[in-house]
């Protein structure tokens, strides 16, 4: 309610600014708001960006309020672009941070790299060198020993397909700490790779053995080996990983949301990653103006009192202290009623231009199928695109749908462009009124807005506990971001002990006797 008398005061102003420029110098100096106009005031004006014209002229920008691109939005506190020193400090420590961060992800991949370039060349390796050193003294290779050729080559390509699909993955985040698993993995491999190299020179290069089937079985054990590793990570990263043995709540610090998630055994910084994934889809996105409107309407209710000696300094200071406190008390009791109604009047007021925006939107889309009948009876060449019918209804429902997106605080999330994007897929897919609506009668989650306005990027962890820890019952930690935090406390799923009880088919069996005389 406080945005919007503020927003029309400054459209008004804006307005009257604009004729009295008309007029001249001596009209601008008798405007009343100019007399105030250098008071300084908690409130920002944000101008949107201005944006192609709908229509090709100029006849709707005879009012502001059909104009989406000249709305203004009054935020109360200091303006989003001022920065103070803290921020400064947490900036370059931010920048600090995403250098080590991306060192360390790139160390670890280069690594990772070399050891798996390093694994597939050793059994090949195996195989050529005696053919290059000795040659000529090594003994025939049968049948069997080409036979071996193919099961390398093929477990290769397995190997190769399989690695690339286990490891080789875009990662979804920066960890703050390595992943413990996958280095025992990259470890074990390393102690894999070396004992068979180390055994190959020692028993093949030095002393040149001349059975060469018996070198490509050796080949083909190191190459069985790591199949065998290869299995043990898939276990062990990824399917331990799929029972469920802790439930967690994720309760958003601000506004109280909250969601509750089944995880199994994963470490601390790997369920903050799933529950981030699943935060981005889930909880509704972040709008500070309804925390701020909220924070604004109880302040007002709950704010002191003045008192006034109107007979001069010599009057009693108790008795106007008793006056105070009396009349503290009184608004107090009675604050809770007037805020009642204000949330009510709210509620009322969002219902009503709710119900205005769907007749707006549902004559929109009427005058859409008619334009669809009327473009069937021209040529094909003077067909309207979705974009042009799009632009040509929306000034039909900007007002209504600007007023709605303002009483609910949804405005700074919903551009004139993303609005005319959506409307002119929904005329695409030939969607209905209401599912064009859908998108703004209620906030969706933090995916289905820009980047630009999801608010949470960079995230940090904040925990007791070492973060390469596993989950265990009684884990709390937080996730924080810039405006807000997600408080998340685990607990573990009760052990569930089932008893069977049998049941004696023969006891549902009953007899019916009859007399032979009824009174029947």
């Amino acid at each position: 309610m406080d945005t919007e008398s503020t927003y029309s005061e400054y459209s008004h102003y804006s307005g009257h600014s604009k004729r009295s420029q008309r007029q001249g110098s001596r009209d601008r100096h008798k405007s009343p708001r100019s007399k105030d106009g250098s008071r300084s005031e908690k409130s920002v004006t944000i101008q949107a960006p201005p944006a192609e014209p709908l229509l090709g002229n100029d006849s709707s920008r005879t009012e502001e309020d059909d104009n989406w691109g000249e709305t203004t939005t009054a935020i109360t506190g200091t303006s989003e672009r001022s920065i103070s020193q803290e921020d400064i400090a947490r900036i370059g420590k931010d920048l600090e941070d995403t250098v080590g961060v991306d060192c360390r992800r790139y160390l670890v991949f280069t690594v990772a790299a070399v050891l798996g370039l390093l694994v597939f060349l050793t059994p090949i390796a195996f195989i050529l060198l005696p053919q290059i050193l000795w040659r000529n003294e090594l003994q025939a290779c049968g049948t069997a020993c080409e036979g071996l050729f193919i099961s390398v080559a093929f477990k290769l390509l397995i190997l190769l397909i399989g690695t690339w699909a286990l490891f080789f993955r875009p990662p979804r985040a920066d960890l703050p700490r390595l992943f413990v698993f996958r280095i025992l993995v990259l470890v074990l491999i390393f102690l894999l790779v070396f004992s068979y190299w180390l055994f190959y020179g020692v028993r093949i290069l030095d002393s040149k053995d001349l059975d060469y089937q018996g070198i490509v079985q050796f080949a083909v054990s190191l190459v069985d080996s790591l199949l065998f590793v290869h299995y043990l990570a898939i276990v062990v990263l990824e399917l331990r990983q799929l029972q469920p043995m802790f439930t967690v709540k994720v309760v958003r610090s601000t506004d109280g949301e909250s969601r509750y998630y089944s995880l199994g055994h994963i470490s601390i910084q790997r369920a903050a990653v799933v529950i981030l994934e699943n935060y981005y889809r889930d909880f509704a996105v972040y709008n500070p103006a309804l925390i701020t409107a909220s924070k604004a309407r109880a302040t007002k209710h709950m704010a002191g009192l003045k008192v006034y000696n109107v007979d001069g300094p010599d009057n009693n200071a108790a008795g106007q202290s008793q006056a105070l406190i009396a009349a503290a008390a009184h608004r107090r009791d009675s604050s809770h009623n007037e805020l009642y109604y204000e949330e009510a009047d709210h509620e009322r007021r969002v219902r009503k231009r709710q119900a205005r925006l769907v007749v707006a939107v549902e004559e929109a889309f009427t005058h859409i199928k008619r334009l669809q009948a009327e473009e069937q009876q021209k040529a094909p060449g003077e067909v309207m695109d979705p974009r042009e019918a799009a632009q040509a209804i929306f000034p039909s429902m900007a007002r209504t749908l600007q007023k709605y997106l303002r009483t609910t605080r949804q405005q700074p999330y919903h551009t004139m462009e993303s609005i005319l994007q959506h409307l002119a897929f929904c005329i695409t897919n030939n969607m209905t009124p209401k599912a064009f609506l859908e998108r703004y009668l209620s906030p969706g989650p933090t995916l289905q807005y820009n980047r630009d306005h999801w608010l949470s990027k960079h995230w940090t962890l904040v925990s007791e506990e070492a973060v390469t820890k596993g989950l265990r019952d009684g884990v709390v930690f937080v996730l924080k971001c810039l405006d807000f935090g997600l408080v998340v406390n685990v607990k573990k799923i009760p052990f569930i002990k089932l008893s069977e009880e049998f049941v004696d088919p023969k006891s549902h069996k009953f007899a019916l006797r009859l007399q032979s005389e009824t009174s029947v």
